[in-house]
């Protein structure tokens, strides 16, 4: 079924999560550590999606969850340690705010691959997804925000907070419609994508980019008053 998809939607995702990682790379001033891990991070999910690591479903624990748990892992220890603190204050969040437009493509991505039935219709725009709001509102949200600086600090957590309740709709979405042990949306078309490479970059990548630029975003507006 995957061999069925066109090329172009494994290049405009491939494309999409670079893109990702390179506003994330400008939104921590070009920190070439960050950058390394990164892309280690991304070429370890090369070699697994390839191999077809994802796509054995009867390992225990699953072996999704390695796509999704060492990031998780991982921003929680950087809003827990000093270090990790220390990182997060150096984060710009105009940029962290401009990140947000890359969930234009990944939705229109999603939509290609239920057309050719490899997500179901509950991920995107035509379901439950909503997601798509978040990315086109966001190049506003940076201009009017932090360029023209027109937008108060109370409206730009409320568009965080409301853009994040949107991601987590279409994560929770996306993971019970999996193929999984606790799969409970989508049986007659579940999500098998994100088990084939470059899609897995999505779980693995994109979304906790995503969930990341959120989260430091509302820790640093709350941080910092009425003063952006």
């Amino acid at each position: 079924m995957m061999e069925q998809l066109p090329i172009y939607t494994d290049v405009v995702f491939g494309l999409t999560t670079l893109l990702t990682v390179a506003l994330f790379y400008k939104a921590n001033h070009g920190s070439k550590v960050t950058l390394i891990i990164l892309l280690t991070w991304m070429s370890l999910q090369v070699i697994l999606g390839l191999t077809g690591f994802y796509r054995i479903k009867t390992a225990f624990p699953p072996r999704f969850l390695f796509m999704v748990v060492p990031p998780m892992i991982f921003i929680i220890c950087l809003f827990v340690t000093p270090i990790g603190r220390r990182f997060l204050d150096n984060l710009s969040p105009k940029h962290l705010t401009l990140l947000h437009v890359v969930r234009i493509p990944v939705e229109m991505v999603l939509f290609w691959l239920y057309i050719y039935k490899t997500v179901p219709v509950l991920m995107t725009f035509e379901g439950r997804n909503f997601d798509i709001l978040s990315g086109l509102t966001a190049p506003f949200i940076y201009y009017f925000g932090f360029i023209k600086k027109q937008l108060n600090r109370t409206i730009l957590l409320i568009w965080n907070f409301a853009c994040l309740g949107l991601l987590i709709n279409i994560v929770v979405t996306a993971v019970l419609s999996a193929p999984l042990p606790f799969q409970k949306l989508a049986f007659e078309q579940p999500n098998i994508a994100v088990l084939y490479f470059p899609y897995n970059w999505l779980p693995s990548c994109v979304v906790p980019l995503v969930l990341f630029s959120h989260l430091a975003s509302i820790r640093k507006l709350l941080k910092a008053g009425k003063n952006l």
